[in-house]
């Protein structure tokens, strides 16, 4: 008997996270699954007679959709220049910082952090005021110094680099954390072999820093990527996605279609469009991490 408990014992204490795994994320994922093959709308949530099932079709028109085709667009142009940006800029401040020993490096962990932590609302409120053609303070600097006007969140391209400007500077706090984490956790003992061999410290950094970090720098590649596939809050609310479609992220559609013009069908094939493609990127990421660490 004291064998049988001591065998279950795991069991008992994974019980309540795989409840709350299971009533919170695959049971949605399944109901949404069946909700994709639907035309569910408004008037199905109250009346389950009005709910028929229409196979593929609702996949076969959001692919056909020019919008979602054009959300896809905007999203992959998010996740090739916000990614990379976030993981040099996050990698480069927790490198400088760690090399600090004075408490006001101490300090700037507090100061780069501090954005990840605020609301969302409250930061798009003031970046929207830093944005504004008229009255916002880089325009305002700009032409201090006799540049013309830029038009931050009025014109599709720089709208989409506004937001992701946004995205970057509100995304290093976490990421930096990570990097300082794993940086403290290299042996001094390689650094000091380094210097003695007479190893600068560009040389340091290429050849002990960044092949020790490559767990972490693998870790937050796919995690920032995923975040970055799923972008929805910066666009929602300070564009809604304009203009002219030009900010809309594949998670903003969904949202539009679901919540806005109550196609939940439409907007649930949407969204596994989506995750299959979150999957088969994070499926791609680990695959040549694997190979990675074959070679080495």
């Amino acid at each position: 008997m004291k064998g049988f408990m001591n065998r279950q014992a795991p069991y008992f204490f994974i019980a309540p996270t795989l409840l709350l795994l299971t009533l919170f994320s695959i049971v949605p994922i399944v109901v949404a699954l069946v909700i994709s093959f639907t035309d569910m709308d408004l008037r199905g949530l109250a009346n389950w007679d009005r709910v028929s099932f229409i196979g593929f079709e609702n996949y076969v028109e959001v692919l056909k959709d020019p919008v979602f085709l054009k959300a896809i667009l905007n999203t992959l142009f998010y996740v090739a220049i916000g990614v990379p940006l976030v993981i040099l800029f996050s990698l480069t401040i927790a490198l400088l910082i760690n090399l600090g020993t004075s408490r006001i490096f101490k300090a700037f962990r507090v100061v780069y952090y501090l954005p990840s932590v605020t609301n969302i609302v409250a930061v798009a409120v003031v970046w929207s005021y830093l944005y504004n053609p008229a009255l916002g303070l880089f325009n305002y600097l700009l032409n201090s110094v006799g540049l013309p006007d830029v038009p931050w969140l009025t014109e599709p391209t720089i709208a989409k680099l506004s937001l992701i400007l946004l995205a970057i500077w509100k995304a290093i706090g976490l990421n930096m954390i990570i990097f300082i984490a794993a940086l403290q956790g290299i042996p001094k003992t390689y650094y000091e072999a380094a210097q003695l061999d007479g190893a600068n410290t560009w040389q340091q950094v290429t050849s002990i820093t960044i092949p020790m970090l490559r767990f972490a720098i693998f870790f937050v590649s796919i995690t920032t990527m995923i975040g970055w596939l799923q972008f929805f809050e910066e666009p929602f609310v300070m564009t809604e996605g304009g203009p002219l479609d030009g900010t809309l992220s594949v998670a903003l559609f969904i949202y539009q279609n679901g919540f806005k013009f109550n196609n939940f069908g439409y907007a649930a094939a949407g969204s596994f469009v989506l995750f299959v493609c979150i999957i088969a990127v994070t499926l791609v990421q680990l695959r040549l991490q694997k190979n990675e660490s074959d070679m080495t």
